[in-house]
């Protein structure tokens, strides 16, 4: 299929062809990176925006369940949802479950909604390199929301705020504990925490979490990008779907005094500044495995194992003879 088709398609809310779309764009070949780089630019220039909200947590604290139940109440307000959900590949076969359709089996079948999970392929934060790319995609698509859900592991899953407009932390009761390694990181970049499960004999405990977390923002400093009162921790639960309306309603007050300040736009600015970086790095990195790289590098791996150099004597002289080669 012609790239100006595609596009077509997309604009005019054809879901088989958002589907092939990602998957171009998620696509190693070079062939496909060709094509994807075109579709993006013929998409770009229609210049449809979505609310973009990047979720993160420990693993069990109830992303998928929340995802769906707050999914829902999104469409049942008449909107259209996206979810990009990225699952954990294996280290060693670099494979993935890729069970969030399941997990979701309410929203899945909700055709204002929008499922399509995919592998991180061990890029750093559990992000898939390619996700913000099928965000612009479902963007394009004409959805109003785009959730981002990351696999959750650690401090640098603080790279999906470079890619959402909001950033949501979950917690689970009494889950303070388990972020004690990356709690200030990740905490600098919540815009929102929200304590979940708080429902049944675990509302106490999560009550208490709540009022934790709310002093332990009180004590950052204030960000320029927020109005008085945030960042903020709510209690919610996915399960009763309770809390969930309220926690809608602070995301929308927050976007839109970022919008009404400016802060929206320069946010987004600096975002597109941060992935032409990065897309720069990584094409450096990708080069290093080719050709002529390829073969420097590997001489030089070959007596850092020997040790017969250091390594950063050896990273000198690989840069050093790029550089000569290059000019």
């Amino acid at each position: 299929m012609k790239i100006a088709d595609l596009s077509d398609r997309i604009l005019k809310q054809d879901r088989r062809a958002l589907a092939r779309a990602i998957t171009l764009v998620e696509s190693a070949r070079a062939d496909h990176r060709a094509q994807a780089t075109e579709l993006l630019e013929h998409l770009r220039l229609h210049k449809r925006q979505a609310l973009r909200i990047g979720l993160s947590g420990t693993p069990g604290v109830g992303k998928s369940t929340f995802i769906e139940s707050f999914g829902m109440m999104l469409t049942a307000l008449g909107m259209k949802v996206a979810v990009l959900a990225v699952d954990p590949s294996s280290t060693r076969s670099g494979g993935s479950i890729l069970g969030d359709k399941t997990r979701m089996e309410r929203l899945s079948r909700d055709k204002n909604a929008f499922i399509r999970p995919s592998p991180s392929q061990s890029h750093l934060g559990g992000v898939a390199r390619r996700t913000r790319e099928a965000v612009a995609l479902c963007e394009a698509f004409g959805f109003d929301v785009v959730l981002i859900e990351t696999v959750g592991v650690g401090q640098s899953e603080t790279v999906v705020a470079e890619m959402s407009d909001l950033f949501m932390l979950l917690l689970a009761p009494a889950g303070g504990d388990e972020l004690q390694g990356v709690k200030r990181g990740i905490m600098e970049m919540a815009d929102i925490i929200l304590v979940n499960k708080a429902d049944g004999d675990l509302k106490p405990a999560a009550m208490r979490t709540c009022a934790d977390y709310a002093g332990a923002l009180r004590l950052l400093r204030k960000r320029p990008q927020d109005p008085d009162g945030f960042p903020k921790a709510m209690t919610v639960s996915a399960l009763a779907e309770d809390g969930l309306q309220t926690a809608w309603e602070e995301m929308c007050a927050l976007n839109d005094w970022r919008r009404q300040n400016g802060h929206w736009d320069r946010r987004r600015a600096s975002q597109a500044d941060y992935w032409f970086h990065e897309e720069v790095r990584q094409g450096v990195l990708a080069r290093l495995q080719t050709g002529a790289a390829r073969d420097i590098v590997g001489q030089m791996a070959a007596q850092v194992q020997a040790g017969e150099i250091a390594p950063t004597a050896a990273a000198d002289q690989v840069l050093e003879q790029l550089q000569q080669s290059s000019t």
